[in-house]
């Protein structure tokens, strides 16, 4: 079996979803490894335990589960361990971090968010800087109506509820966001300083290129699902022109199984 077995724990090989680099934005410490053979499914039964700490921990046949780097896997939530516990426990006869989005988000917020908070806050802010959101397109004027439509309640939500009033450009030449505008959303992203809460947030925005989605999510102003949609409404205007691309469709599909699975995980975090 490919199997590490420890004395106080296990670290399957499969849940290597996040390898660490030597690299200064800890979320990127953590990358799927698919050219490595993928190891054998080794365990039988997965379960969930609350520790003497008050942290629950995924079980492989009742031995506690390991981070890529030999840290254990104990997260502050039941709910939220029971995601990692189902992940595992759908693998079959291999195990692919590629189907585990949920653990690889967790196996990052341990091994590299948790080291550096500062950092990954940073990052984000950074985001709001070029946000998505802020730059729409000079023409067609179909495209810019339903960018507008898709955005703007978005960045109206943000002033409103993050006093956050970020400014908006067609084309895209930079724009310098006002400071008290980057303040603003420095201020909320400070907020979510738990490891947990700010991979699944990461992980949103990146995938969206918006950190103002990424919030919105994190605060229910939208699901995870639209605001991806929204992340996408270039790529569906030419989709609607010129037909959609079936190696295209799978990335996206993929991409929105990531988002999905990060707003599954913050739902299930504590203090959010």
């Amino acid at each position: 079996m490919n199997n590490v077995k420890e004395e106080n724990g296990v670290e399957p090989q499969g849940a290597r979803g996040l390898e660490i680099e030597p690299r200064d934005n800890p979320m990127k410490k953590a990358q799927i490894n698919m050219r490595a053979p993928l190891p054998k499914r080794f365990y039988k039964e997965t379960s969930v335990a609350r520790d003497e700490a008050g942290l629950y921990r995924v079980l492989l046949d009742g031995k506690p589960l390991r981070t890529p780097t030999k840290n254990l896997l104990a997260l502050p939530s039941e709910a939220a361990a029971i995601l990692v516990a189902e992940e595992f426990d759908a693998q079959k006869k291999e195990i692919d971090p590629s189907t585990m989005p949920v653990t690889r988000i967790v196996n990052s917020a341990i091994d590299g968010v948790s080291a550096d908070v500062d950092g990954v806050v940073a990052d984000l802010v950074r985001f709001s800087e070029t946000d998505l959101l802020c730059y729409r397109a000079e023409g067609p004027d179909g495209l810019a109506v339903a960018q507008a439509k898709a955005w703007q309640p978005v960045l109206d939500w943000a002033a409103k509820a993050l006093g956050a009033k970020l400014l908006v450009v067609e084309g895209i030449m930079h724009v310098a966001q006002p400071r008290e505008t980057i303040a603003a959303i420095a201020a909320e992203i400070n907020s979510l300083r738990d490891p947990f809460l700010l991979s699944c947030v990461h992980v949103m925005t990146t995938l969206t290129g918006s950190v103002m989605l990424g919030l919105a999510v994190a605060n229910g102003r939208l699901s995870a699902d639209e605001a991806f949609e929204a992340a996408h409404v270039d790529e569906d205007w030419n989709i609607r022109l010129w037909g959609e691309d079936a190696e295209a469709a799978e990335r996206r599909a993929y991409k929105k199984g990531e988002m999905l699975a990060a707003a599954r995980l913050y739902e299930a975090l504590p203090g959010r």
